[in-house]
């Protein structure tokens, strides 16, 4: 079977195979994985999500670092190809998703059971698979956490990438305002067609400026939830934005530089600092994980969210996969879809 294998750290935007890419060529004769218990499931991938950890992780830049050669990949859909004498929820041919560690970056992959999800009627699989990581991370950080209220002022940072363009959405469907923050008109236009009451260009205008104008327009004091998946200037121009009480979510640091929030400032301005390890609750809360996920294949069934595909690629072309990651150019989702399912079932 084919698999992305990381062979070495490095720059995952060489092209694959190259003497300097991280990544082993693509010979089709990766092994086929085994049952490893009675009640595993071997997935048949059809699209995996290509999230900004990934891209760290290839480079040994994010916080686990594998042992080498490891295949990245984590959120996926596909459908089930075998299953152990104890799967009593699925059965060969089931359409499913689901969330691993590493692994999904390949045509076929074992999970257990308790760890995949039904794919609802009507949502195809691309969509399926990147819906677990990017809006699972903004429905625990703004309902679970943040508890994010009707009628309150969410600001979004990075608003146009995977999990901040699931906030926005998210934050819609709790009734909050939201502010929308991204760069160039495209990304703009497509923030105001999923719901945001305000967006901002930060490659064209102060934060600052434009959003305290919404605000006296609105007739509003100012930010009740700021969510970071940015970091860096960005984040301290929006300190200056959130009200008493406010909450902040640090969900990630894309551009790099990792922000310091003062804790007299948050002392004195009653601040709740929430850091947002998404993944974890799959080993501390996994029942909370599980009802969040739930809850959001309820709301996708409804048609109160919507995946947006950015851009798919082929395993062969993962390189140009990360590229667009890497230089912003993605409006919603990165995926990689494989040659297996592509033609049939997306």
């Amino acid at each position: 079977m084919d698999a992305l294998v990381v062979r070495r750290l490095g720059d995952p935007t060489l092209p694959l195979g190259g003497e300097a890419s991280p990544f082993a060529p693509v010979s089709g004769d990766h092994p086929v994985p085994g049952l490893a218990s009675p009640t595993s499931v071997r997935v048949r991938v059809a699209a995996t999500s290509l999230n900004f950890a990934t891209y760290l992780q290839v480079q040994g830049k994010y916080q686990e670092r594998p042992a080498l050669p490891f295949v990245p990949g984590s959120d996926y859909a596909g459908v089930v190809d075998a299953v152990g004498p104890a799967v009593r929820r699925f059965r060969p041919g089931d359409r499913v998703c689901g969330f691993v560690s590493l692994g999904s970056f390949a045509d076929l992959l074992v999970a257990e059971e308790k760890q995949l999800f039904l794919v609802p009627d009507g949502c195809d699989l691309v969509a399926a698979g990147a819906l677990p990581v990017a809006f699972g991370t903004s429905h625990m950080a703004l309902v679970h956490r943040a508890q994010l209220k009707a009628g309150q002022v969410l600001l979004v940072l990075g608003a146009a990438g995977g999990v901040g363009a699931s906030a926005v959405q998210i934050g819609k469907v709790c009734g909050a305002i939201v502010i929308a923050v991204a760069r160039g008109t495209e990304k703009l236009q497509y923030l105001k067609s999923i719901g945001a009451d305000h967006v901002i260009d930060s490659s064209k205008e102060s934060i600052i400026e434009s959003a305290k104008s919404f605000l006296k327009a609105r007739g509003l004091k100012g930010v009740d939830v700021l969510y970071d998946p940015v970091g860096g200037k960005l984040t301290q121009d929006s300190l200056k934005l959130l009200n008493w009480g406010a909450h902040i979510l640090v969900i990630g640091f894309a551009s790099g530089d990792v922000p310091v929030i003062r804790a007299n400032i948050a002392l004195v301005k009653n601040w709740t600092i929430h850091g947002l390890y998404w993944g974890s609750y799959s080993i501390h809360r996994p029942p909370v994980l599980i009802d969040s996920l739930n809850e959001l294949f309820s709301w996708l069934s409804k048609g109160l969210i919507k995946i947006h595909i950015s851009h798919t690629y082929r395993i062969p072309e993962a390189h140009l996969a990360f590229a667009a990651l890497r230089d912003r150019k993605a409006v919603g989702k990165v995926m990689i879809v494989m040659d297996s399912l592509a033609k049939s079932k997306l």
